[in-house]
């Protein structure tokens, strides 16, 4: 049965900005402000119309600080995703379409910004991880994500191949996106392997890049959205989930493999939810954008939804082409992604996610109609959105 939210609600406006990491112009608060409003005059909509903020990650500033700098009518709904870095990213989305579907808010802003100089660097998370971890010199997330999808290579089979595809299809597409990082400097089989290695199994080019940056979207209702424009993303589905007995807190679980989307125990998982939802399954995904904080929770997260087999036949499927816009059946990470694009906490992956289903990506899928978004794999709390053109409701 799917869920009373499907079509319920439409992302209309979005922002886009990132720089080098350091390298912002000025701080998170001023440049959320910046990405709220260049969203808003993408949707066509007056900033001051804005009443609900949604955001993740803990981020510094909750609604009535953005409401009041930018001097809205009211803040009517002011929430944040928390848990697990990247993992709430689509739920924030969800979590808009939720107030908008419940009459709570009428035009709600998900966003995210990061400036080393506010927050400085993301690399040792030692708020997060707890003294079994730490007292073993582990103390950032690419050394837990590496444990993870070494015992997804050696244990289930999954090809180291089907890493070096998903990095080298990003750099692909960022050849195609002037404002990608990895733009201008394609990457090949021989500069990934010999690239130097980070922790077990991940070299350089499998873990995702840092910027500074802000990131909006605006959400209203779907009426509203049919007003404004014919390309709105409407949201099809969404799950959010902390699965029991997956959590990397003890990270001693019997779902040690998978990214934290799958069911366990005969209980739906995350995805199950989400195509329950929806009313879609795997086959009617056109495009996929998955977070790749790191190359194997992707790969992992995307085993997880359905969109290729675990084991071996993983490498059949997670194929350079395959995984390229207008060549291959699966299509992913079409600005490049967090590795060869921009990271500001994954949210950059939803505006590509939505240029999808708008027509306007650097590299677009032909006739898209749905768009899915997986958010933060292989984090306590993880999450996903699929998005869909009007023709698909």
């Amino acid at each position: 049965m799917t869920s009373p939210l499907r079509g319920a609600a439409a992302v209309v406006g979005v922002a886009d900005h990132h720089y080098p990491r350091g390298e912002a112009p000025y701080g998170e608060l001023p440049m959320t402000l910046e990405a709220i409003v260049a969203a808003c005059r993408d949707a066509g909509i007056d900033p001051h119309e804005v009443d609900g903020f949604v955001s993740y990650a803990g981020g510094g500033f909750d609604g009535a600080t953005v409401g009041a700098a930018l001097g809205v009518h009211d803040v009517l709904w002011s929430t944040m995703m928390w848990g697990g870095g990247g993992g709430g990213v689509a739920a924030a989305i969800n979590n808009a379409a939720v107030a908008i579907a419940a009459g709570q808010a009428e035009t709600v802003a998900v966003f995210r910004s990061m400036a080393q100089a506010d927050t400085g660097r993301l690399g040792y998370a030692s708020y997060f991880y707890g003294p079994h971890y730490l007292a073993h010199g582990v103390g950032s997330p690419a050394q837990v994500c590496a444990l993870r999808t070494q015992r997804l290579l050696e244990h289930d089979g999954v090809p180291r191949e089907a890493l070096r595809s998903l990095v080298l299809a990003a750099y692909r597409h960022a050849q195609n996106n002037p404002t990608a990082a990895g733009y201008g400097r394609p990457l090949d089989e021989a500069a990934y392997d010999s690239s130097r290695l980070i922790t077990e199994p991940f070299h350089l080019y499998d873990c995702s890049r840092e910027n500074d940056g802000a990131v909006a979207l605006i959400v209203v209702s779907a009426e509203r959205a049919r007003a404004l424009r014919p390309d709105a993303a409407y949201l099809l589905g969404g799950a959010q989930g902390a699965p029991g007995g997956y959590s990397s807190l003890i990270d001693n679980d019997d779902m040690y493999t998978s990214a934290g989307f799958a069911g366990r125990n005969g209980r739906p998982g995350v995805a199950d939810r989400l195509w329950a939802a929806s009313g879609c399954g795997p086959a009617d995904v056109d495009v996929t954008q998955v977070y790749e904080n790191f190359s194997g929770p992707a790969v992992a997260a995307l085993i997880d939804h359905g969109l290729a087999p675990t084991g071996p036949e993983a490498g059949d499927v997670l194929t350079v082409d395959n995984m390229t816009a207008g060549v291959g059946a699966l299509p992913v990470n079409t600005s490049g992604g967090n590795i060869a694009d921009s990271f500001v906490n994954g949210m950059g992956l939803a505006v590509e996610a939505v240029r999808q289903i708008r027509g306007t990506s650097p590299n677009q899928v032909d006739g898209a109609r749905t768009s899915l978004f997986i958010g933060g794999p292989m984090a306590p709390l993880v999450s996903s959105t699929l998005f869909g053109h009007q023709d698909a409701l």
